[in-house]
């Protein structure tokens, strides 16, 4: 093996973008393969805790990320139906204060874009839609829909709660419908002096049900929601449908003056299914290694999906840094054992929806810092 061998990236969504941006900062040769022919600013929001900023910080794009995002001073939760507050959990500058980083709301497009034009020239390719993997010990084959095969020392799926490299090692099996969809709608902020200002981070619930708002832009000119709400069944053959304001309507009947400011403002809300896996067996075999949803997919109810596949990328290249990449099961091994408590946390905490609904510490989540945590050693041999 070269001293500097070649990595693959199968997936340039977050924590994808977000490894290949670390790798290739730490001099490392690595490429990433998308399958989608370019990208969109698609009607969807994002929080970044501190826990995500200093990894952006290492990216070189924490204060563009901090001109571009709204900086909630709170994270509120709030009763659906009173407006009564339920927890007020503080952020703004004691987040800078208290955990050395900002905690910002932003348009998951513009922070995607961020992340993708930090990245070298050369390292991001579009229109490769993985069709096969094989790994024949001293190398990886991929084969693309496209017709293109290409080779890579290591290959790291980064590529969704579908991903075809996870399939590879384990399968392939249909992700978990929870019994839930999320309405999302991003649209012009609402005018109407009777329900402004809204809270700039808000969680409302009632019930079974619940809404997350939030400013995604540093002019508050744009507001973002999304939902959990249950729904007995879904067709799995469908990422995502369109919805109504009539639905949006019904389903909040009755919820706070501030909600139906929200619904009534809606230009164009879809629902998504949520969807989830139970934890794996197996983070890696030889060549091979998962990060992000292709390993722990899970609610978006703590925000903290992509923020575990960003910490998995930098994790995963700190451990390449520590060991080298001539005992690459040892760094996979060392990777999972740093990283499979905290997601599977994450993961269950998301699945029982419980966060932030009352004055809990976040400090264990907004604390962590990927780069300064010590290293526990694996078990695996």
């Amino acid at each position: 093996m070269k001293n500097n061998p070649r990595i693959a990236f199968i997936g340039a969504g977050l924590g994808g973008t977000a490894g290949a941006g670390l790798m290739a900062k730490a001099g490392f040769n690595v490429k990433v393969y998308e399958q989608a022919p370019a990208f969109a600013r698609m009607g969807a929001g994002i929080h970044l805790g501190p826990n995500v900023m200093k990894v952006m910080r290492k990216l070189g794009i924490e204060d563009e990320l901090n001109r571009t995002g709204a900086h909630p001073d709170y994270w509120y939760s709030r009763d659906g139906i009173t407006g009564d507050v339920m927890a007020q959990i503080p952020l703004g500058d004691y987040a800078v204060s208290h955990y050395g980083a900002s905690y910002l709301t932003v348009h998951r497009g513009d922070f995607h874009k961020l992340m993708t034009d930090a990245l070298p020239d050369g390292v991001l390719e579009f229109n490769k839609k993985l069709s096969e993997i094989e790994d024949r010990g001293d190398k990886v084959v991929m084969k693309f829909t496209d017709g293109t095969v290409e080779e890579a020392d290591f290959v790291i799926g980064a590529d969704g709660i579908n991903s075809k490299v996870r399939e590879s090692l384990l399968g392939e099996e249909l992700p978990i419908y929870t019994g839930y969809v999320a309405h999302r709608a991003v649209f012009p902020t609402p005018v109407d002096s009777g329900t402004l200002p809204f809270d700039m981070c808000c969680k409302w619930w009632d019930g079974d049900r619940h809404m997350m708002v939030y400013f995604v832009t540093s002019k508050k000119d744009e507001i973002y929601y999304v939902t959990g709400v249950p729904v007995e069944s879904w067709d799995m053959n469908k990422s995502w449908e369109p919805c109504t304001k009539d639905e949006m309507r019904e389903t909040f009947k009755g919820w706070h003056s501030s909600v139906q400011a929200l619904i009534e403002g809606t230009q164009e809300v879809t629902r998504w299914p949520l969807l989830e896996r139970d934890p794996l067996p197996i983070w890696s075999r030889g060549r091979l290694v998962l990060l992000g949803d292709a390993c722990h997919p899970m609610k978006p109810h703590m925000a903290q999906g992509a923020a575990m596949a960003i910490e998995d990328a930098a994790m995963l290249t700190r451990c390449f840094q520590e060991l080298g990449f001539t005992d690459y099961e040892a760094v996979f091994n060392l990777y999972e054992a740093n990283r499979a408590e905290r997601a599977s946390k994450v993961q269950l905490v998301s699945h029982n929806n419980t966060w932030l609904k009352t004055n809990e510490n976040p400090d264990w989540c907004f604390g962590y810092d990927v780069f300064e945590v010590p290293l526990v050693e694996s078990e695996k041999q």
